[in-house]
């Protein structure tokens, strides 16, 4: 029989030795008593079970039967997972002293709180914030994330300027706190999504059932980023730009649908070409091999959006272009509610 904890700390692993190796000691010391630790394998083959068993004899695991990806993987994993609160942490994620508690502090208090991020910086620019969250994370009124401290490509150094907890549109995946039973009311993430933006549409659908999503920056943790497809990779490429067109079709409102996906179908073709001025080939065709896997998901994405009972958390959007504030207007931050030079 399972033991429910208050906190289960999950940690997704696929090959992933080595950010294992370095960074669980540090999880380990700065766990807090009412928490437990799991680790759910994606069928590694590099030996990180191994290690695990050998090293770490305190840590749970769970071995899924395969590579699921991020959301399946996650979705089967928590299945065998009893507590009130899930933290899904990316296994190349450094924590810091007291990172948990502001955040299970804040959602004790508010029971309309459904998912919460940590502040999350850069492992190798420690003052700078990271990419994939920052100071919580944002979406505009095409489809784009993006996130206080991050700006397409602009990152910012922290310095303390987006400290004020506040509530978000979405929260990383890289370290997410969610109700557990908020997150299996929910239905978990998106199994379809495979990885990239399955947060995002799990945090769009907990906001479309009435829930906060917040950012606690009193919570600190750096992320290595990157861990399992680099930046560049085309295969993250071919995930974004599906998946992001999947986000849309299945929450947004029916009266935004033609005008968002006429705008998206010409500026990710401009993406595609701008990948192809650049030399970036296998990213050109990554896009194009988006728009087939999206085609042949409609249906299936048409179904899950008549499982949503309404539409209102399109409201909390940016009801701007980021597109246009930072390549026409040339506005880099952006403070949670306005964009600035």
């Amino acid at each position: 029989m399972m033991t429910k904890s208050k906190l289960a700390i999950v940690i997704l692993n696929w090959n992933g030795k080595a950010f294992l190796h370095r960074f669980l000691p540090v999880l380990l010391q700065n766990c807090p008593d009412y928490a437990s630790i799991v680790v759910a394998d994606n069928a590694s083959t590099d030996g990180s079970l191994e290690m695990l068993s050998r090293t770490f004899e305190q840590i749970r695991i769970i071995k899924n039967t395969q590579n699921y990806g991020f959301s399946k993987g996650y979705n089967e994993a928590l299945k065998q997972v009893e507590a009130d609160y899930y933290c899904l942490l990316n296994s190349d994620i450094e924590v810091t002293s007291g990172w948990v508690q502001p955040i299970i502090q804040h959602m004790e208090q508010d029971t309309c709180i459904a998912a919460m991020q940590p502040k999350l910086r850069s492992y190798n620019q420690q003052s700078y914030f990271e990419y994939a969250g920052a100071s919580g994370g944002f979406i505009d009124k095409y489809g784009y994330p993006f996130c206080r401290g991050r700006l397409f490509e602009v990152v910012e150094e922290d310095r303390g300027q987006y400290d004020q907890e506040m509530e978000v549109f979405w929260a990383t995946g890289a370290a997410l706190f969610v109700r557990s039973d908020v997150y299996h009311q929910a239905g978990g993430l998106d199994d379809d999504f495979f990885a990239h933006m399955e947060e995002i549409d799990f945090c769009w659908r907990v906001k479309n059932m009435g829930y906060k999503v917040m950012v606690c920056p009193q919570s600190v943790v750096y992320h290595v980023g990157g861990g399992t497809l680099p930046k560049n990779n085309s295969r993250k490429t071919f995930l974004n730009f599906r998946n992001n067109l999947f986000l849309l079709l299945k929450n947004l409102p029916a009266q935004r649908l033609f005008v968002t996906f006429f705008v998206r179908f010409f500026m990710d073709n401009l993406a595609a070409f701008v990948f192809l001025a650049r030399g970036n080939w296998q990213d050109f065709f990554a896009v194009y091999k988006a728009f087939f896997s999206f085609a042949r998901g409609i249906k299936n994405m048409k179904n899950k959006r008549l499982r949503i009972q309404n539409f209102d958390a399109y409201k909390d959007t940016c009801k701007t272009s980021i597109v246009f504030m930072h390549y026409i207007l040339r506005k880099k931050y952006f403070d949670g509610k306005k964009f600035r030079s």
